[in-house]
């Protein structure tokens, strides 16, 4: 693996892991007819490339996050107090954040026994072009909702359930994670601007988890000192690049755009099922 090919990974990792396309296919698609990223350690790299739109998510969100643990250790501070809790009448907005995040992760705990399984998709390229056509299809009937409303005060626990089931679903490769968590939003009534921030921070819990996961497999499989500047350079193209790729979506979901990668998806999909029935 070349610094090149390592900075064209990254951008793909950064780009598409924000904008609903879908990464993991990608990257499926990219490694499966181009073999990029095909060498020793690879695995190690799809984990770096992971932390970079890890901390993407953190540098743009870092107020939200902060917010967030201090109002954690509010809460776990409220448990052990009972003066505290009979101050504490109801749940404040951030402390009902915490607990939707928390809600919605729960379902990704379904798709470990059949990790493998789902693991060993990515080599299916006529799979991975069909899924994107699907992540189209969900796009494309998500940005005809109408405008909802729903905030951190006016969400329910159903609602961030089915975000999350939507986004374990979405550990499929084709599916973008991003793409139907804020379908998903948008669909129970979520405000754009929130249904994008609840899936960015959403995905927090669930990188780390994966990659916690991955990394003794990775270990395992061998970490080539002589790619260290690759590593390195892949990681940061994927945070910057995702930075800016959160931003865009952002603006294309407040002005009711979002949509409009339907057309992509369903044509990177089509080309992919092209090529997979011509090449391979």
């Amino acid at each position: 693996m070349s610094v090149l090919s390592s900075i064209f990974l990254g951008l793909v990792q950064g780009v598409a892991e924000f904008l609903p396309i879908s990464s993991s296919g990608h990257l499926s698609l990219f490694q499966n007819f181009f073999g990029l990223a095909s060498a020793e350690g690879s695995l190690f790299f799809d984990v770096l490339l992971h932390l970079g739109t890890l901390i993407a998510v953190f540098v743009y969100y870092w107020k939200d996050i902060v917010a967030l643990v201090k109002e954690f250790f509010h809460l776990i501070a409220c448990v052990f107090s009972r003066e505290k809790r009979r101050q504490m009448k109801r749940l404040p907005p951030n402390g009902r954040l915490i607990l939707m995040i928390i809600v919605a992760t729960l379902p990704l705990f379904v798709i470990l026994p059949i990790k493998d399984k789902v693991e060993g998709l990515y080599g299916n390229t006529i799979f991975v072009g069909c899924a994107l056509a699907v992540t189209g299809c969900i796009l494309f009937f998500s940005d005809r909702m109408a405008r909802g409303k729903k905030g951190p005060k006016s969400a329910t626990m159903l609602d961030a359930l089915l975000v999350g089931v939507g986004q374990a679903v979405a550990v499929v490769p084709g599916l973008s994670r991003s793409g139907t968590t804020i379908s998903v939003g948008m669909m129970r009534g979520f405000h754009r601007r929130f249904a994008v921030r609840f899936s960015f921070l959403l995905s927090i819990p669930a990188v780390l988890g994966a990659n916690i996961l991955s990394i003794g497999e990775a270990v395992q499989e061998g970490i080539d000192v002589s790619l260290l500047p690759a590593y390195i350079v892949g990681t940061l193209v994927a945070a910057v690049s995702g930075y800016f790729a959160i931003r865009l979506v952002n603006l294309l979901a407040d002005k009711g755009k979002f949509g409009n990668f339907a057309y992509y998806c369903w044509g990177i999909g089509a080309a992919a099922v092209v090529a997979s029935l011509i090449f391979r």
